[in-house]
């Protein structure tokens, strides 16, 4: 199992239409249900945004790469950041009720 976060802030005129595409990878993942994977995603006040990403495969390996929503949301990306995506892999030290069970 891995776990990736990754952190990007938007550029102020990008920030709605980016939350557009998330929502769109979500829609995708709730109709398609793939095993495998688990993916949060949170948008900050200041128009950061955080993903946090689950995959079986330790290499990382994953679906969602494949969906054609998160190949649209990965489309143009560092166009719509004022900071570009930093992904880091993250280790859970705690977890209450937020991500299942771990």
């Amino acid at each position: 199992m891995k776990r990736t976060l990754i952190r990007y802030r938007t550029k102020p005129e990008t920030s709605d239409g980016n939350a557009e595409l998330v929502a769109a990878v979500f829609a995708e993942l709730k109709a398609a249900q793939p095993d495998g994977v688990r993916y949060l995603s949170l948008r900050l006040e200041d128009d950061t945004f955080i993903h946090l990403v689950e995959t079986a495969a330790d290499d990382g390996a994953s679906v969602l790469t494949k969906l054609p929503a998160f190949q649209a949301f990965q489309s143009g990306i560092r166009e719509r950041c004022a900071e570009p995506p930093l992904v880091r892999g993250a280790t859970v030290l705690g977890n209450y009720r937020m991500l299942g069970e771990t």
